[in-house]
């Protein structure tokens, strides 16, 4: 049986390949959920075997409603992913979150519309656990890994989730302060709830672009600003990336491994033959 591959990095805006792999190979995958972003590639860092897909696709051809996010993770699960690593863009909420500084965050609020945040339906009832969204070891490994760049971080944070494409209204911005968010971008859901419900441990390195449209002494946000900084955060990510990888060389087992265990619901024997069939990857264990 192929050696698993336990470190997963999903990248992305700017973030289309990651450097420094040997032994590089890609794998194009089809899962019950349909096709993912891209072809999963898959190498090795200095003897640690990482996978890596470009959340909008090569050359940023999908939008966030768009990303089929189950596609995604479920394609990491297969894989054998227990650490999954989200590099994402984000707007900044307060003062002192400036463009070009990292956040690691620890909580998400929801006000996307349009996406389906989970696995399950059809016959079987899931209520997984999410009071602490992100896992705090692997937001530990990525606080270290930016911060020994040298790089602005902070650890902790509330990141607000909005549908998008458009970036906000000064009014959406200025409530949404009121609200207390820290940061804000368009692509953590539904991946963070994936990835509970596969049993991978999952944490976010947002890498500030702007200040939304909220403050008074800055332009408002444009894509070319977001890109702008991107490329500088690009090069912050990159060698973060290398530093948490490397530190996750002999990590634990996922802490989120049986994430499930006391989810389901439904009765097994009340749970369709062929969802049984289809959702095996993630319920196969506990109904065996």
């Amino acid at each position: 049986m192929e050696e698993r591959v336990r470190i997963g990095v999903i990248g992305g805006s700017g973030l289309y390949e990651l450097e420094g792999l040997e032994d590089v190979r890609e794998v194009k995958l089809n899962t019950p959920f349909g096709r993912p972003s891209d072809s999963y590639v898959i190498g090795t860092l200095e003897g640690v075997k990482v996978a890596f897909l470009p959340r909008h696709g090569r050359g940023h051809r999908i939008m966030p409603t768009e990303v089929n996010s189950r596609a995604n993770i479920w394609g990491f699960k297969n894989l054998g992913v227990e650490y999954l690593i989200s590099v994402t863009a984000c707007g900044s909420m307060k003062e002192k979150y400036a463009p070009g500084h990292v956040v690691i965050p620890d909580q998400v609020f929801d006000r996307t519309t349009k996406r389906t945040q989970t696995f399950f339906g059809d016959g079987i009832v899931v209520h997984v656990s999410m009071a602490d969204p992100f896992c705090p070891y692997l937001s530990r490994v990525l606080y270290d890994a930016v911060k020994k760049t040298g790089n602005p971080v902070h650890m902790g944070g509330t990141f607000l989730v909005i549908e998008g494409p458009r970036f906000s209204t000064r009014g959406e911005s200025r409530i949404f302060r009121q609200w207390g968010v820290d940061i804000i971008g368009m692509t953590a859901i539904p991946e963070v709830s994936l990835a509970r419900e596969a049993g991978m441990s999952y944490a976010a390195m947002a890498h500030v672009t702007d200040y939304d449209v909220w403050h008074e002494n800055e332009e408002p946000v444009t894509a070319e600003m977001v890109i702008m900084t991107l490329l500088h955060n690009v090069e912050v990510a990159k060698e973060a990336l290398r530093n948490a990888i490397l530190a996750l060389k002999d990590a634990p087992p996922s802490p989120y491994a049986d994430a499930l265990k006391d989810a389901i619901i439904t009765s097994p024997d009340a749970i369709p033959p062929a969802v049984k069939a289809k959702l095996d990857l993630l319920i196969g264990k506990y109904l065996r």
